[in-house]
């Protein structure tokens, strides 16, 4: 069917015939994909998967107090969902994490993963799987199955490669808008898979605790420092004042006494406080100056530094991730690499900065530092001078009373670093265990329903894509439409396929399909071997009918009531055109027409076995001038129907058939009766069927569905054309039956077989 713009529509019809057609093609490949499955579903390694679920909350300061065990202190504000998670997400599958397991389990150790247990006798089953295994004939496919390392790798280094154990069977996946994480772990073993996730949910744990404290016991190493530095200066000065005041005899003075003295006070305090700062700062500068991007701590306070930390993890995650399904070469791939290696230059050159301004801050803070020692020594000076005894014995009283406050300030923070270390050893960590991994019970691969089921909707596509490509590399004649739309030339009728080959499907085909026939009735396999006067023997039925239906097309080719010369032939030999031609002509007798057969093909003929008669005079002698007329023309057993059988085998059929005897015997033919219908040679052959189609009325060109390709048939064609040969239509011959094909019961728009008619 085609639209109105000439494209033609698609036709499910057409798409359910392609498939019933090739259908044993489809049922071949759905049984190879099946079988293929189930071998392969049969002789894969049964794979099993641990699960457990985490709870990732929002962490606390990098330096732990006791105000935050109880939430006293403030909401951190960052991007929890963004850096922190996936910097979570990434540590789980860091292979730093992976060695602490294989260390903490002893992997190497572990009987599943033993070299020994892996060569011992299989089992039956085992042998079965091992002879289907794909691996065993192509010795290709190494399956992953947490090898064992030990007899490849020195003992040193087994926990390093060992993490490959750990990281070639760990998934990691984030619970959408949530802080919950499942750890997924696939391996042959089951209660190996489960102990790596618990194992690995543990060093986790422990990991996060370890790096949490970290800057705590940084500082916890500086303040010891600054303590036993100051506690010996403390116990010096301690000692000069003693000594001092043995010396002098002197009692405790005011400091009020003098406002030298009150200065000089004043001058310590600020000296003091001096002091307190520049540890401060060169704390804060230790610690700024340590910092690594990897690992930086989301209590920074620079807020440039967190903005950009948050947008060069999150383009990190995205190569990450984008790098699974491209190569590094990819467009995409290197713009977003400059654009990760340039954020990180960006936030390495804040973090200089950062430390610059510490490290200024810190000298600033020193040389303040500096400036009131000095002012301080002059002032002492000064105090010296106005009472060399009292105010010098006070000034070393307040000396060593700032550093003992000094001293106090310092063992009170050293004291909450304690604490602090005390706590990390019960795991106060923002890791919560939700559910732990469980020893699975069932592998889940391989899934043998799903994998069939996949096979079988896959083996659909590919045979019915199979099916559809053979059609359309198979570019012979099959239907009407293909005719109409190569040539351009009307249909006169289908004949089904009723060969002398295939007798049990010729039965069953005259049974089902008798046209009238009575009761009883059947086709003995001698008729049914006479195909070519099947419409003589057996009027009645249906394959009659089609003959009827080619003599009905003839005769509205033509609006005149005259007699008609036809001839017949076509592109190539053995495409029915002699069959078709005899049982039209007993067609046209039974509708009491005067009907001569002339047997147009001098070096092949075949008329004169068909009616059994003999080939001694015929039309080679006449057109010779060896014979009269009407010594060429025999009748036959039909009523009406004569024939003009080749004759001798003449040397030069071509000449003989362009004479000018074969016009005029065409001419005399026609004087007397009312179809003269010609058996030329096929048109490709030889040239003799262009000659005769020259002398006829019309011409009717026999196709052979499912063998005459389009290319003979278009060349046939244009051949006749351009000896302007007068062609009626085309007869497609040996239809394929089939109730879904082209050729049915219904085909021609009435049921046969619903009525029956012993006259015609």
């Amino acid at each position: 069917m085609r639209d109105n713009k000439g494209k033609k529509e698609i036709d499910l019809f057409d798409i359910w015939r392609v498939a019933l057609k090739r259908k044993w093609i489809i049922i071949t490949i759905a049984i190879l994909f099946i079988v293929g499955a189930g071998i392969y579903s049969f002789t894969r390694t049964p794979i099993y998967q641990a699960t457990a679920t985490i709870l990732i909350e929002e962490p606390g300061s990098s330096m732990f107090n006791i105000e935050e065990m109880f939430n006293y202190t403030p909401y951190y504000r960052y991007d929890f969902l963004g850096v922190y998670f996936n910097t979570q997400l990434s540590l789980l599958t860091s292979r730093t994490l992976a060695e602490r397991v294989a260390r903490r389990m002893n992997l190497s150790e572990r009987m599943e993963l033993n070299t020994q247990s892996s060569s011992s006798p299989a089992s039956f089953l085992g042998q079965i799987k091992s002879f289907f295994s794909i691996s065993r004939w192509f010795n290709r496919t190494k399956e992953v199955t947490q090898p064992a390392l030990q007899e490849f790798v020195p003992p040193a280094d087994l926990s390093a490669n060992y993490a490959f154990v750990v990281l070639s069977g760990l998934k990691i996946q984030p619970v959408e808008e949530t802080r919950l994480v499942n750890i997924n772990f696939r391996s042959p073993f089951p209660v190996l898979a489960a102990d790596i996730v618990n194992n690995l949910i543990e060093e986790f744990i422990d990991y996060s605790v370890e790096m949490r404290y970290e800057a705590t016991r940084q500082a916890s190493e500086f303040l010891n420092k600054q303590i036993a530095q100051l506690r010996n200066e403390l116990a010096a000065k301690e000692k000069e004042l003693q000594k001092y005041g043995e010396e002098k005899k002197l009692l405790f003075l005011n400091e009020k006494e003098s406002s030298v003295v009150s200065k000089y006070a004043d001058l310590n305090t600020a000296f003091t406080e001096a002091q307190i700062e520049r540890i401060n700062k060169e704390a804060a500068f230790r610690e700024l100056s340590s910092l690594q991007i990897e690992a930086l701590s989301p209590n920074i306070d620079n807020p440039v530094i967190q903005s950009l930390k948050a947008e060069y993890t999150r383009l990190k995650n995205e190569y990450d991730e984008k790098i699974k399904i491209f190569k590094p070469e990819y467009p995409d791939m290197v713009r977003l690499k400059a654009r990760l290696d340039s954020l990180r230059t960006e936030l390495e050159k804040e973090i200089s900065q950062a430390v610059d301004a510490a490290r200024t801050e810190y000298r600033a803070a020193l040389a303040k530092e500096n400036s009131l020692k000095n002012l301080l020594e002059k002032q002492r000076e000064d105090v010296v001078r106005t009472n060399n005894n009292a105010i010098l014995y006070n000034s070393l009283k307040i000396d060593v009373e700032n550093k003992r406050n000094l001293l106090n300030s310092l063992i009170a923070k050293q004291n909450e670093a304690l604490v602090s270390a005390r706590l990390k050893g019960l795991k106060t960590s923002n890791i919560k265990i939700v559910d732990r991994a469980l020893v699975p019970q069932s592998p889940v691969y391989p899934n043998p329903s799903r994998t069939v089921m996949l096979a079988f909707l896959l083996s659909l596509f590919v045979g019915v894509g199979v099916a559809f490509i053979l059609e359309y590399l198979d570019n012979t004649i099959k239907s009407p439409e293909d005719v109409e739309q190569l040539v351009d030339l009307p249909s006169l009728g289908l004949i089904p396929l009723v060969s002398a080959s295939n007798g049990v499907k010729k039965a069953s085909y005259t049974h089902q399909y008798s046209y009238g026939q009575q009761e009883g009735e059947t086709l003995e396999e001698e008729v049914i071997n006479n195909i070519e006067l099947i419409n003589y023997y057996y009027p009645n039925i249906s394959i009659a009918e089609d003959y009827r239906t080619i003599r009905t097309s003839i005769l509205f080719s033509s609006l005149e009531d005259k007699p008609m010369a036809i001839g017949f032939t076509s592109s190539l030999p053995e495409e029915g055109k002699s069959t078709t031609l005899v049982n039209t002509a007993v067609a046209f007798a039974q509708m009491d027409r005067r009907v001569i057969l002339i047997d147009g093909d001098l070096r092949k003929p075949r008329l004169h076995k068909i009616f059994d008669n003999t080939n001694r005079i015929g039309l080679s002698n006449y057109l010779a001038g060896k014979s009269s007329i009407d010594e060429i023309i025999h009748p036959t057993k039909i009523t009406k129907l004569d024939l003009i059988p080749c004759g001798l085998h003449p040397p030069n059929p071509a000449e003989l058939l362009e004479s000018r005897r074969f016009i005029d015997l065409i001419r005399l033919l026609k004087e007397d009766y009312d179809f003269v219908l010609v058996d030329s040679p096929p048109t490709l052959a030889v040239v003799d069927a262009s000659v005769v189609s020259t002398r006829m009325d019309g011409v009717v060109v026999v196709i052979r569905a499912n063998k005459t390709t389009k290319k003979s048939l278009l060349y046939a064609v244009e051949t006749l054309r351009k000896a302007k040969a007068p062609i009626l239509g085309v007869v497609l011959n040996e239809v394929p039956f089939s109730h879904n094909g082209y050729y049915s019961p219904d085909y021609h728009g009435y049921l046969k077989g619903y009525y029956s008619s012993s006259k015609h």
